[in-house]
C-alpha cells in the first residue's frame, strides 16, 4: 500500500483529506501534527482519537516548542520582527517549523508521498509546498482541497456520506493558538472597515489595575520574568499568562500574501509584542547607531523572506549570524507597566547601557570633549552641505 504522511490539524480540511486518500485513493495515511504551543494534552488526545476514527493507520503529534523558538523565534526576538509594523508573524513563523518536522517525519517512516489540507487561496500552500520539495524532491506531494477545489460545505457532505458524523459546524471566527501568538479571523477581517469584536478574542479582559514586569534579557533572550529565571519558551508563556488578561496586543494585521493578494487577519499576542518593544528598548541604549541601522533593514528583509516561506534559504544563516552577533552586549533589565488594552515601557537597567553620564548628558552637559573640538566637529560635519550649496549657486 502507497504510504503517505498528512499534516493533520483535525479540523475539517486535514479531517476530509484522510478519509478521502485512504477510501478512495488507497493511501496508508499516516496523521502527524506538530505542537508549536498551541496545543494541550487534551487536545493532541482528541486529535488521535479523531484521526484514527477518521481512517488514519497512525497518529503522531511531534513536540517542537523548543525547536521553534530556537530556530526561528529567536531570531524574530532579535530583529524586532513586526510585519508591516504591526504583525510579530505568529502562524507564518509556526507553518515553517511545521513544515519541516513534518517532512523529516515523512522521511523517517520512508513514505512516498505528503500531503496537506491547504486551499489555493493562501500562504500555507507555499510554505508547506516549497519546503517539502526543498528537502525531499522525491515525496510527491498531494492536495485534494487545492486540487479538487473543494467547498465546505462538500466536505461536510463528502464525510457524512462516509459515516463521519462530527460537528463541524463553521465557527464564527478561526482561531490559531501558538507560542508566538494567536490569529483570528472572521468576517470582519474579510472587509476592509470592520474591526473584530471583544468576544472575538480569546483572551478577555478580566485585569483593570495596572501592574507592574520587569523582563530580564541577556545577550538579546528573554531569562526571566519578574526576577524568576527560567527557559525562554516558559518565560514566553508566563508573560503571556500575566498580559492577556490585559486585553494587550490586540491588532489587525494587513499586508500582501505570497499570491499577490491583499489579506487582512487579527491577532492576539501580548508576550511578543511586548516582548519585541521591551528588547528594542533595550538595543536603543546598548547598541550604536549604525549596528541599529544595520539591524533594521536586515531584521525587515529576514521577516519578509521567513513569511515568504524562504526559511531555507542561504541567506537566511547569514542573517540570523548578523543577528545573534549583534546582541552580545543587549543585556539588562526593562520595567514595564500594563494597562488595560496597552503598556509602557519605564526604562532599563544595564551594565552595557551607553547613556553614559561620564560621557555628558544630552542638552546638558558635554565632559568628553571641549567648546572648540564641538566648533570643528560641526565645522568638518556641515562641509559637504557648505560645498554644494557653493557649487550650485544656492542661497
Amino acid at each position: 500500500m502507497k504510504k503517505l504522511v498528512l499534516a493533520y490539524s483535525g479540523g475539517l480540511d486535514t479531517s476530509y483529506c484522510a478519509k478521502y486518500l485512504s477510501e478512495e485513493k488507497g493511501f496508508e495515511v499516516h496523521a502527524v501534527s506538530i505542537n508549536t504551543g498551541g496545543f494541550s494534552q487534551e487536545e493532541i488526545d482528541e486529535i488521535e482519537s479523531k484521526a484514527l476514527k477518521i481512517g488514519a493507520k497512525t497518529y503522531k503529534n511531534i513536540q517542537a516548542v523548543d525547536r521553534f523558538y530556537d530556530k526561528v523565534v529567536k531570531n524574530l526576538i532579535y530583529g524586532n520582527v513586526l510585519k508591516n509594523n504591526t504583525y510579530p508573524l505568529s502562524v507564518s513563523a509556526e507553518r515553517i517549523i511545521q513544515a519541516v518536522e513534518i517532512i523529516n517525519y515523512a522521511k523517517s517512516i520512508d513514505a512516498q508521498y505528503v500531503a496537506h489540507g491547504s486551499t489555493g487561496a493562501g500562504n500555507d500552500q507555499v510554505r508547506f509546498d516549497m519546503i517539502f520539495q526543498t528537502l525531499a524532491p522525491e515525496i510527491e506531494i498531494i492536495t485534494p482541497i487545492r486540487d479538487l477545489q473543494l467547498s465546505r460545505q462538500a466536505e461536510i457532505d463528502y464525510l457524512k456520506s462516509h459515516g463521519v458524523e462530527m460537528a463541524w459546524e463553521k465557527a464564527k471566527y478561526s482561531v490559531n493558538r501558538g507560542l508566538w501568538g494567536t490569529s483570528v479571523g472572521g468576517s470582519e477581517t474579510l472587509t476592509s472597515h470592520q474591526g473584530l469584536p471583544e468576544s472575538a478574542f480569546p483572551s478577555q479582559v478580566e485585569k483593570t489595575e495596572s501592574e507592574q514586569v520587569t523582563l530580564t534579557f541577556t545577550k538579546g533572550e528573554l531569562t526571566a520574568v519578574n526576577g524568576k529565571t527560567a527557559g525562554a519558551v516558559e518565560n514566553i508563556e508566563t508573560l503571556q499568562k500575566i498580559a492577556a488578561p490585559f486585553g494587550i496586543g490586540r491588532d489587525i494585521h494587513v499586508g500582501d500574501t505570497i499570491i499577490g493578494i491583499k489579506g487582512r487577519v487579527g491577532f492576539e499576542a501580548a508576550a511578543p509584542v511586548i516582548i519585541i518593544k521591551a528588547h528594542h528598548l533595550l538595543e536603543k541604549h546598548t547598541l550604536t547607531k549604525w549596528q541599529m541601522q544595520h539591524k533594521d533593514y536586515l531584521a525587515n528583509f529576514y521577516g519578509m523572506h521567513l513569511h515568504e516561506g524562504q526559511y531555507l534559504d542561504p541567506a537566511m544563516r547569514n542573517m540570523e549570524a548578523f543577528l545573534e552577533d549583534s546582541q552580545k552586549n543587549v543585556s539588562g533589565d526593562v520595567y514595564v507597566t500594563l494597562h488595560p488594552y496597552r503598556f509602557t515601557l519605564e526604562g532599563i537597567k544595564s551594565d552595557h547601557d551607553l547613556m553614559n553620564a561620564s560621557f555628558g548628558a544630552y542638552g546638558e552637559m558635554n565632559k568628553g570633549w571641549t567648546a572648540d573640538d564641538a566648533k570643528g566637529f560641526i565645522k568638518i560635519t556641515g562641509n559637504q552641505n557648505k560645498i554644494y550649496n557653493h557649487v550650485n549657486g544656492n542661497s
